[in-house]
């Protein structure tokens, strides 16, 4: 496992907001949103872990409008192997954007621990 305590933004009970170990080159200090108890895929998710889950999207969101300035934000969520899925417990990816980052265009590498550590204090300054 790559990601240490550090990159953790938040964490309640049911799920955890961290800053990812893999990130893009134009969308640095994305996040995961990870549930506690193993679920595969979205097809193995209840509705009301999925409704929280979402509910943290949205806060992750705000959070990096406000930390980092960027322009935008997607969210993306992969099922089994024709849907890119590679890591097979349930996760939704939060991205940063802005004009021409060439989010889908580019490939992720593996950020430092201290680089991560700076992003997750950031957004968990403006996380509410």
């Amino acid at each position: 496992m790559w990601s240490t305590p550090d990159d953790i933004v938040w964490r309640d009970p049911q799920a955890l907001v961290l800053i990812a170990a893999k990130q893009w080159p134009g969308t640095p200090g994305h996040a995961l949103i990870v549930p506690v108890v193993h679920h595969e895929h979205l097809y193995a998710l209840p509705d009301a872990l999925g409704a929280h889950i979402h509910s943290l999207a949205r806060r992750t969101a705000l959070a990096m409008k406000s930390a980092y300035g960027c322009e935008g934000v997607s969210t993306r969520q992969h099922n089994e192997p024709a849907g890119q899925q590679d890591v097979w417990h349930y996760h939704l990816h939060v991205f940063p954007r802005w004009a021409d980052d060439r989010l889908y265009v580019t490939h992720g590498a593996r950020m430092a621990a201290q680089e991560r550590a700076t992003y997750a204090q950031r957004l968990r300054a403006h996380f509410q």
